[in-house]
This record gives structure tokens, sequence and C-alpha cells, in this order.
């Protein structure tokens, strides 16, 4: 963790941001952000079957077209880690939720599966980019009020999702996609520029991640901050692992749970959204109460807990027959992969700083997008069923390096 200088660092510069009424501001205008990102990427989850029908794709040609926004978001990530040092985590989020918010409405009007990619590329540099800067600007939010609250964002994200698949669900009965993805384009571009000038208002001095009293001075201090630089990499590196773990299954049950419903248990298109609806209720809770959490039994505990849950869960999920104890066990996944994310994000921010975000993001988002493609292949081979027992796997994986990564965590890691 940071020092207490450090943490002191971040009120620095800006006198406005240090009083308590801007932070809540700030606070609230970023987790209004967080769930815009969850309520627009589900307005898309929720019509992937119509899209899939539409384009006449397979289960791999859709998961060679989900690699668009897999490319897209990777591909991203890294230079946005720059762009929010160079110019601001506020202004990057806002102008990648401009990009995330039009590009939703591409997917329905495509008729191929190469076509379908290529707009979802551009739908990947919106969802990568604003999630960097989103977690960047929440990392110095959380040092700042010095509590542990990334997983209320995180949370946001989550009740985003939920109400976009409640949404959702209905709407596909009632609208073409081309008529739903429209909604939530225009939704976004105004939410955007309410919510925008807010998050421009009230800004924080960005956490640099590398304690004070590693620099030195001189020639010396440059040498010792380049020394510490590196000596975080191995530490973000595994806490981005951790987070890949665990995003993989909820990328996999985000666009994957809906057809598991639909082609394997044969629901009808509204009981096959609740599938994503019942991940994204079990993860909004466990998400709010996160911080209670993890002030008890601090962030490995948590982790390897929710794990440990998350596995068991999928492996109801994916295995049994009939359709209420799917749900349950997509609940019960949920739950268990709510903190793991957020935990492992903001413990590399913490280290890192935007960059530490940055790097441990492209490692999370690239299971949480990669995921759903590996699916599709694995379906071909496989079966979906099977194909969807991975998610407990990584899981349980997650679980384990957490264990056998404690003593990264520093003195809060029990």
């Amino acid at each position: 963790m940071p020092s207490l200088n450090k943490i002191r660092s971040v009120l620095a510069g800006q006198d406005h941001t240090s009083s308590p009424a801007p932070l809540r501001r700030l606070r609230f205008a970023l987790t209004a952000f967080f769930a815009l990102d969850g309520f627009v990427f589900a307005g898309w989850v929720v019509r992937i079957p119509a899209v899939k029908d539409q384009v006449g794709a397979s289960a791999g040609a859709l998961g060679l077209a989900l690699l668009g926004v897999s490319a897209g978001a990777l591909g991203t990530m890294i230079p946005s880690g720059w762009l929010c040092r160079r110019f601001g985590a506020g202004p990057v989020t806002i102008a990648t939720a401009v990009v995330l918010s039009l590009s939703v409405a591409l997917p329905p009007m495509t008729h191929s599966p190469l076509a379908l990619g290529l707009v979802l590329l551009l739908l990947g540099v919106g969802f990568g980019g604003m999630n960097v800067a989103m977690n960047s600007l929440a990392v110095d939010l959380v040092a700042a009020l010095r509590r542990p609250i990334m997983p209320g964002f995180h949370a946001a994200y989550s009740l985003g999702g939920l109400i976009g698949a409640a949404v959702g669900g209905p709407l596909a009965a009632h609208l073409t996609p081309t008529q739903h993805l429209f909604a939530v384009a225009v939704f976004g571009l105004v939410a955007t520029v309410f919510l925008g000038r807010a998050l421009l208002a009230h800004t924080l001095a960005p956490l640099a991640g590398i304690p004070d009293d590693a620099a030195g001075t001189g020639a010396g201090g440059t040498a010792g901050t380049g020394r510490t630089r590196a000596r975080t990499r191995r530490p973000v590196a595994v806490f981005g692992l951790i987070a890949l773990c665990t995003a993989y299954g909820e990328g996999a049950l985000a666009e994957w749970g809906p057809l598991h419903l639909q082609d394997d248990l044969h629901t009808g298109p509204a009981l096959a959204a609740a599938g994503y609806a019942a991940v994204a209720l079990a993860m909004t809770i466990g998400r709010l109460s996160g911080t209670a959490l993890l002030m008890r039994f601090g962030p490995t505990r948590a982790v390897v807990l929710g794990g440990l849950t998350a596995c068991a869960g999928m492996l109801v999920a994916a295995l049994a027959p009939v359709v209420w104890l799917v749900l349950a066990g997509f609940a019960l996944t949920g739950l268990g992969l709510a903190n793991i994310f957020p935990v492992a994000i903001a413990r590399a921010g913490a280290l890192g700083g935007p960059s530490g975000v940055a790097t441990a993001s492209t490692l999370g988002y690239g299971g949480f997008l990669l995921g759903p493609p590996a699916i599709g292949f694995l379906t071909d081979a496989v079966g979906l069923p099977v194909a969807l027992t991975t998610v407990a796997a990584l899981a349980a994986t997650a679980a384990v390096i957490a264990c056998a990564a404690r003593h990264l965590a520093g003195s809060d890691g029990n």
C-alpha cells in the first residue's frame, strides 16, 4: 500500500477537492459512470442471440466475431493508462463513454460475422478505454477517502448490468435489436453529457503508486524510483492474473449464459436473459457488501472464499439439468466472483498508479473479453455445458494464486 505521505499527496494541488462535499460529488458521478458502462454492455449482451441468428453465425463464427471486442479493448487499455496520466482520468472516461455509446448501436446493422467482428472492434475500444479510466480515477478516490470502497464502484457496474438485462429481456419481445440498441446508445450519450460535467468539475491529483521515500534525490533518486517500479511489476502482474481468472467467468456468463439456457435447456428469450440478470443481481449484492467483507476478513481471505464459492456455483450452473438449479448456480457464481476483480485492480493501482491499473486491467479484461471466444471454440468441440466448467476451474485457480501470493498484499493481506 502507499505511504501516508503519498495518500496525503493525492489531495495536493487542488484545494477544492480536499473537502468532503466535492469528494462525495465526484464519487457519485464516477459511480454513475460505472453503472452506465454495465447498462450499455448489458444491452448488447441480451441481444447476442438475435444478432447471432441475424448474421447466420455458428458458435465458432460468433466466437471469432467476439474477438473484435477483445482486440479493440486489449489494444486500447495500455494506451489508456498513458492517456490518463497525460490528460486525466476524467476526460478519458468521458471520451471513451461516447465511443461505447455510439458503437453499441452498430451490431444489429451487420449481416455477416466479419462485419459484426469489425463493429465489435469499436465497441471494444470504448469498453476497454472506459474501464481503465474509471478504475484509475476510482483508485485515486479510494486513496483520498482512505476506505476500501472499490467494490462499491463495481457494484454499480453490476447494478447497471442488472438493469440493462432486466429492461432488455422484455424489450426483446417488442423491439427489434436495431430499435433497442439505438435507444441504449441515445441514453448513453445523454447520460455521458449530464454526468461528464460533474466528473470534470472535481479532480484529484493522480496516485503515482510509488512511495515518496523511494524517490530519493538527484540521480540516485531516479535510479531508486526505477528499481521500485521494477519491483512493482511482479505483484501487479500477479493481481492482474487473479483478475483474469475471475473476469473470464464474468465475460463467459454474460455472453454464453443466455445461450446455455436457450439452447441447452430450451427456454425462451426472456428467461434466457434472466440468466445474466441472476449473475448481475448476485454480483451487485456481493459488491454492495464488499467493503464490510474486506474490512472483516482482509483481501486474501475474501478472494479465496469468493473463488471457491464461484467454483461450486459454476459446476452446478453448467451441469444441472433443470432451469431453477442453473439460475441458482449462476447466482452463486456471481456472488463468489463479485469482489475478486475489484480487489485485484485496487491492489494493482495502489502499487502502480494508472500504469498498474492499465496493466492489471489488460490482463483482467483480457480474461473478460477472451473468455467468450474461448467458450465458443470449446463449445464446437465438447459442447457448451462442458465448456462452461472452465469458469469453475479458473475461479479455483484464482483462489489458489491469492493464497500462494498473500505476502504480496502487504500487511493487510491476511
